[in-house]
C-alpha cells in the first residue's frame, strides 16, 4: 500500500517559478487533483501516467509509487525529471502496449481533449487498471473560454492561437460526456479555475509583460487569494478533475 503526499508536499512541487502568479492556475489544478485522488492505494502501487510529458506529476502525488509515463513523442523520454521514480513508454493512449489489470491507477490529466478517438483513451485506461483501481482525470469544461474577462481581450492571444498551440482537439467536456465515455458517473470531482482566479489565468498567458503583469497581479491579489480560499469541490469552475473507481 502507498499513500498520497500531503497537500502541502504536493503543491510545493509545482513547477511554475512564479506559483502564486504566473502559476496559481496550476495550483489550483494540482489542488483538484489532490481532492478526487484516493489518500491510499492497495497492491504493488503501480501508476500509468497516460500523456505525462515531462511533467511527473503522479510521481509528486504519490512519492513512492511506481510510475510508468507514456506519450507518443519519443523525444520526451530523454527529458523526463530526474527525480521522478518512472520509466518512461512511447505508446499510443488508445492502444495501451499492456496487459488488462496491469496497473493501480492510470492518470489522464489534460489529456483527453488532445485525443481525437477520446473514447478508446477513456477504455484503454479502464482496460489496464485493475478492479479496485482508479482513472483519474483533469480537463476543461466544455463552455470555458478564454480570456474569461472581455477586458483582457486586447492584450491576449486569441483563443484559437492557444488552442492550436496546446493541440486541443475539443474545447473540453460536460459531465454527462464523460460519463459516457467512461460508461459510469465518476466517484468524485472537483472544479478548479473559478470566475475570480480565472484572472489571473488570463493575465499569466497575455502578451502584457513583466512589469505590466506584475502590476495586475499585485491589484488583484486579494480578491484572487478569496477566490481561491473559499473554492470547494463543487464552486463553478472552468476545468474539473474526477475519478473513477473500476
Amino acid at each position: 500500500m502507498i499513500r498520497k503526499a500531503s497537500l502541502g508536499q504536493f503543491l510545493s512541487r509545482n513547477p511554475f517559478p512564479n506559483s502564486l502568479t504566473d502559476g496559481l492556475f496550476y495550483r489550483e489544478k494540482m489542488r483538484a487533483i489532490h481532492r478526487v485522488a484516493p489518500v491510499t492505494i492497495e497492491g504493488p502501487g503501480r501508476i500509468l501516467e497516460i500523456g505525462g510529458g515531462r511533467s511527473g506529476l503522479a510521481s509528486i502525488l504519490y512519492p513512492k509509487a511506481d510510475i510508468v509515463t507514456l506519450d507518443l513523442d519519443p523525444e520526451l523520454g530523454k527529458h523526463q525529471p530526474d527525480w521522478a521514480r518512472s520509466t518512461f513508454v512511447c505508446g499510443d493512449a488508445c492502444d495501451l502496449p499492456f496487459p488488462d489489470d496491469s496497473f493501480d491507477v492510470a492518470t489522464l490529466f489534460d489529456v483527453l481533449e488532445h485525443i481525437e478517438d477520446d473514447r478508446s483513451a477513456a477504455q484503454e485506461a479502464l482496460r489496464v487498471v485493475r478492479p479496485g483501481g482508479y482513472v483519474l482525470v483533469s480537463t476543461p469544461h466544455a463552455d470555458w473560454h478564454y480570456p474569461y474577462f472581455r477586458i483582457m481581450k486586447p492584450y491576449c492571444p486569441h483563443e484559437s492561437e492557444l488552442m492550436q498551440e496546446w493541440g486541443h482537439v475539443r474545447r473540453g467536456y460536460r459531465d454527462p460526456e464523460l460519463a459516457a465515455l467512461f460508461d459510469s458517473a465518476p466517484e468524485r470531482r472537483a472544479t478548479f479555475i473559478n470566475p475570480v482566479t480565472a484572472l489571473f489565468h488570463d493575465i499569466a498567458f497575455s502578451r502584457l509583460g513583466r512589469r505590466r503583469r506584475n502590476l495586475l497581479y499585485a491589484l488583484a491579489a486579494p480578491i484572487t487569494a478569496v477566490g481561491y480560499a473559499l473554492h470547494q469541490r463543487s464552486t463553478r469552475g472552468t476545468e474539473t478533475a474526477f475519478s473513477w473507481r473500476k
